[in-house]
């Protein structure tokens, strides 16, 4: 099968461009002919300017892409993100030509100016079923009147239009919770599967859970990540003799560095392997995040490592963290209860919990798997296998 992939890369590497990559692989080994088509937002103000008053329909994008098409012929294309360079005319574009279009949500753009369901610190489900312009209210992006005014037109125009229910042939979500959300926004409910991310198997442990003293903290440090809560329940009940190893950057990072608690080590930004071996020697992953999380990545890498983790209960993580236990759902922006929660993990009953979490793991979130999928949601998007 010949797959055209389409994604707009953002300007700072994250979780959506780490998927199409290895998407991209994962077909390309299984033998399919994988043609990439990937653009770079503008990074200069005027070039940024003109690229966000064309977001919501940009003809040049779409002559540009329909061009590639018909040069290409794919048997499907793959729509990752169409913010902002690219717009919803690629995608009727690539129907234009014949095309079939399978569409991966993996985040809340079609319906939330900012993309994540997300404002002022807490989850905001305001705009789905009804309208987007309450983003512009509240400067939802990038906290500009102008910016978040282009992603709300860019909503409003494209759900007038029916470009994505007309154009696209089968939407992925990452979990049943978004899925919800994007039916009640409009998507039909048909068009609409969850497909989840994956990650390689990184082997066996070494040794269980129980034998480590290291808790891990995987991720941005920002407010909304919640790493702030975490320092703060590690401060008031840091379990015996363990060990809080915080992973990542950001903003966050000189402030919460300053004063940690006792035995809190901050290691900065680390490389995906070096990420992996903290895992497959750690005790707990700790997720303590504010959002509408998609399908976090560090948490599927975690279950693939047999590591247990502990996380918010929001979201798709009810869904996903949940399935391991209901001890490892804590409630959002609840020190208290997080602390309560670190408390418990010095019970060697992790090792049971890590045990799930590889199942888990094995069962949903390994390659094999996810081609199946990925070739079964290309076929039910339109896509005739040549091969």
């Amino acid at each position: 099968m010949r797959i055209l992939q389409v994604h707009t890369r953002y300007r700072e590497a994250g979780g959506e461009d780490a998927v199409t990559r290895a998407e991209a692989a994962l077909l390309a080994g299984a033998g399919h002919d994988v043609v990439t088509y990937v653009v770079q937002n503008p990074q200069q103000r005027v070039a940024t300017a003109a690229s966000l008053l064309a977001s919501a329909w940009n003809p040049v994008a779409a002559a540009r892409l329909r061009a590639v098409a018909r040069r290409v012929r794919p048997d499907v294309a793959h729509v990752h993100n169409t913010w902002f360079a690219l717009s919803p005319s690629v995608v009727a574009a690539l129907d234009g030509a014949g095309v079939p279009v399978v569409m991966t949500l993996h985040n809340y753009r079609l319906l939330c100016a900012n993309a994540s369901l997300f404002r002022d610190g807490r989850p905001c489900e305001d705009c789905v079923g009804t309208h987007p312009w309450h983003g512009v209210r509240h400067r939802c992006y990038r906290r500009s009147v102008v910016g978040s005014a282009a992603a709300a037109a860019t909503i409003a125009a494209n759900r007038t239009l029916g470009t994505w229910n007309r154009h696209v042939g089968l939407f992925l979500a990452l979990n049943e919770f978004a899925r919800r959300r994007f039916v009640a926004g409009g998507l039909p409910a048909d068009k609409v599967r969850v497909k989840p991310n994956f990650v390689l198997d990184p082997g066996q442990r070494a040794a269980p859970p129980s034998r480590s003293r290291t808790v891990l903290y995987v991720g941005r440090l920002t407010p909304e990540k919640g790493v702030g809560d975490l320092l703060d329940a590690w401060r008031a009940l840091a379990p015996a003799d363990l060990e809080l190893v915080v992973i990542g950057d950001g903003p966050l990072r000189a402030e919460l560095a300053r004063r940690p608690p006792p035995a809190v080590r901050f290691a900065g930004r680390l490389d995906p392997k070096a990420v992996q071996e903290w895992m497959l020697r750690s005790r707990a992953l700790v997720f303590p995040t504010w959002l509408f999380e998609g399908q976090p990545i560090s948490v599927l890498e975690a279950f693939a490592c047999g590591l247990p983790v502990l996380a918010s209960r929001l979201g798709g993580n009810a869904e996903l963290v949940g399935r391991g236990g209901a001890g490892w759902l804590v409630p959002s922006r609840d020190p208290a209860a997080l602390a309560r929660a670190l408390g418990a993990l010095d019970d060697p009953g992790v090792d049971q919990a890590g045990e799930r979490a590889r199942r888990l793991y094995e069962q949903d979130f390994g390659d094999r798997r996810n081609l199946r999928l990925l070739e079964a949601a290309y076929r039910a998007g339109g896509a005739e296998d040549r091969a």
